[in-house]
């Protein structure tokens, strides 16, 4: 009997456990184990022989070169390749790798962003080995390359990179919801971990035509375009059939993904057209964050061999709903347990009502710095309207939950929960479903579904890693003073009541199971003073906040000097990517557009002169009306161009920081949107052949 390909194929390409077993001696194979499971120290002999082992089935695999594989602050990920190769004679060339080539790299740390950690002569930075995750093989033109999951830091010790953060605020976590769960008698738990799924929406379009829009190529997103006659309203798309070049390649996307351990689970398409999703099982939060960083590469590389262009941006498109990644977060312990399930009656359980009020307070207190974590350029085209979670950092209950909530709060305890019932479909041939206790919110950016939460918010082309050092570290920081709390109580019991209502009453205002979309409930957050934070400029203020340094440095996941970094690279970012999109609008407008417009409106004179000449008494005001418009339109296109290069110029020679991103922001912005109104609308009045690049129609819909 053939074998499944799933089966076949899923993990070949990954040092996991089952090939360490067969590659390491048991002694080793042990000591690296506890390592990775207990956070022993790895010692240099382990390293040596792991190295060994490690390249032995590499090199079986038909690998040539090794690479420290890390994610600095660009947000993707980094690599410098070197070769087994090592020659010891004239004669022959000899394949090494030993432990201290595998602990250790050191790239240069000056050409990342760094927030001013690392100036321009100060070079040296440092690539550490990652054992929790797991190595892996990737195959390209380059041939096949040994990949190693690194730390990245700098010479002086701070963290330069998403993975370091990360794992410090999985251990500040462990360490917080341990201390509460001697409480439970949890006697068999000896480490938690965050649970994570990372849900991927993504667009494919055809990549000629995605080559012949410089906007696509340099930015990500259409800086011009209007609408075609259809979009999305009709809501065909959304989990429509997959038309056959989008399933090749979603089909060797799964393969390929399944090589890697990773767990592609569900596939679809999303509501715009051109549009879907991809979304995997749940892992670890430090491998889910490998994953969706090997993900998004993958999601290119196989795109490009269907001749297809795979869009991560937030907002490719105008006027159809943009993409955004939903990150499944929940706490679970090495015993198997969810503690963030609510089981089968949720008002007993009271140590799932601790665990589920501390985020409930950490999500209140830091909603700020949680909206930041989800920000970039992208994101805030996205956030508000009908399609994305708003702005305001919310929490989904949903009935069950909310009820049990609001008996707390009143009566210190709840005494009973609301049931999930059966639904009769009305279809004596169908059976009779099992309802669940309450309805989902799409309109939530954090929402409870079942046993995790949801954090909606965070951009399809970001890394989960900073959104979930957030959660981590906030949720920690609440649980070790409640742990205190608990650790001084005389009668737990009654401490525990107390607790649990009191972070309920203090922080329910973050509570909400209306419509997130709704103008009403602007109003009604600002009536509950909840922090409305509208783009990425400002919400990069959080990270300077004192109660955000206090948090941190407490949690000992990043230092002051860290989060200022962090502050800096985002301001910075921010401007250089306006800047992108300002320079590129400027170019397509000066080489493709007005000479395409000046050509058309050229045509349509000549031609209203050729029939003046050839019959006087014809009627040619429809053209002469069409004339004017279109010259009128050109007219503001330039003038809007020349103030567009005008605070362009301004914006690129001020000081990097704040006050440059909000120029970028306030002014710049603006006078891109200024540029792109009457092209946009030009667009519709200029023949399709002159017009110089492909339509929202060509792109959305010839795929």
């Amino acid at each position: 009997m053939e074998k499944n390909i799933i089966a076949d194929v899923f993990g070949t390409k990954v040092f996991n456990d089952d090939v360490m077993r067969e590659y390491l001696p048991k002694k080793t194979y042990q000591g690296l184990k506890s390592t990775i499971e207990n956070g022993e120290e790895l010692s240099p002999e382990v390293a040596n022989i792991v190295a060994h082992g490690m390249k032995e089935w590499a090199l079986a695999n038909g690998a040539t070169h090794y690479t420290h594989w890390f994610q600095p602050m660009t947000g993707i990920t980094a690599e410098k390749h070197d070769s087994f190769i090592s020659a010891e004679s004239d004669s022959r060339a000899v394949l090494e790798f030993n432990g201290k080539e595998l602990i250790k790299g050191e790239p240069d740390a000056s050409s990342f962003p760094s927030g001013g950690l690392r100036a321009t002569f100060e070079a040296r930075g440092y690539t550490a080995w990652d054992c929790t995750s797991p190595a892996f093989l990737r195959e390209d033109a380059l041939g096949v390359t040994l990949c190693i999951p690194t730390a990245f830091c700098s010479y002086t010790g701070e963290a330069l990179d998403k993975k370091t953060p990360l794992l410090r605020s999985i251990e500040a976590l462990n360490t917080q919801v341990l201390r509460i769960l001697k409480h439970f008698d949890e006697k068999d738990v000896t480490k938690i971990d965050c649970s994570v799924g990372a849900e991927q929406e993504y667009f494919l379009v055809d990549r000629d035509m995605f080559m012949k829009r410089d906007d696509l190529i340099f930015t990500g997103r259409t800086l011009f375009g209007c609408m075609p006659p259809k979009g999305q309203e009709m809501e065909d798309h959304y989990f429509g059939s997959i038309r056959e070049r989008q399933a090749k390649f979603m089909n060797e996307l799964n393969i390929e993904l399944w090589k890697l351990g990773i767990l592609s689970k569900t596939q679809h398409n999303e509501v715009a057209p051109a549009q879907h999703e991809m979304a995997p099982i749940y892992d670890t939060a430090n491998i889910a964050t490998d994953h969706n960083q090997l993900v998004m590469e993958t999601m290119k590389k196989v795109a490009r061999r269907h001749n297809l262009e795979c869009l991560l941006h937030e907002k490719p498109f105008a006027g159809v709903n943009g993409s955004g990644k939903h990150n499944n977060w929940s706490i679970v312990t090495d015993t198997g347990k969810n503690l963030l399930s609510p089981g089968s009656s949720p008002h007993k359980n009271k140590q799932f009502l601790l665990f589920l009020s501390a985020v409930i307070k950490a999500v209140d207190e830091n909603a700020a710095f949680l909206r930041m974590s989800a920000s970039n350029p992208g994101n805030d085209l996205r956030f508000g309207a009908d399609e994305a979670p708003p702005s305001i950092v919310s929490i989904f209950l949903g009935e069950q939950l909310e009820d049990i909530v609001e008996q707390i709060i009143e009566n210190g305890v709840a005494t009973h929960s609301i049931k999930s019932e059966r639904m009769d479909i009305g279809v004596n041939t169908l059976p009779s479903v099992k309802k669940d206790a309450s309805d989902r919110n799409r309109t939530s950016p954090f929402a409870f579904t079942g046993n995790k939460f949801e954090f909606r918010m965070v951009a399809s082309s970001m890394s989960i890693a900073g959104a979930n050092t957030v959660l981590n570290t906030t949720v920690a920081d609440v649980l070790q003073d409640m742990a205190d709390e608990l650790d001084a109580a005389e009668d737990f019991d009654s401490a525990l009541d107390h607790l649990i209502q009191r972070t309920l009453k203090e922080h329910s205002r973050v509570i909400f199971n209306g419509n997130g979309y709704s103008e009403d409930w602007v109003e009604e957050a600002h009536r509950r003073n909840l922090p409305i934070v509208t783009n990425m400029v400002d919400a990069t203020a959080s990270f300077l906040d004192p109660k955000t340094i206090k948090i941190f440095e407490r949690q000992n996941v990043l230092s002051l000097t860290e989060l200022e970094s962090r502050a800096e690279i985002n301001y910075e970012a921010y401007s250089k990517v306006i800047n992108i999109e300002a320079k590129t609008m400027i170019e397509m407008a000066s080489k493709q557009y007005v000479p395409a417009i000046i050509k058309y409106v050229t045509k349509l004179a000549g031609s209203i002169n050729s029939i003046n000449t050839a019959c006087p008494e014809a009627n040619t005001s429809v053209q002469t009306e069409l004339l004017k418009k279109c010259s009128d339109l050109l007219a503001k296109t330039q003038n809007a161009l020349t103030t567009l290069i005008e605070v362009s110029n301004i914006g690129s020679s001020m000081p990097e920081g704040k006050e440059q991103a909000e120029y970028y922001r306030d002014t710049v912005f603006t006078a891109m949107n200024a540029l792109r109104s009457p092209i946009d609308e030009l667009e519709m009045l200029v023949d399709k052949e002159i017009w110089p690049v492909p339509s929202y129609g060509d792109m959305l819909f010839e795929v």
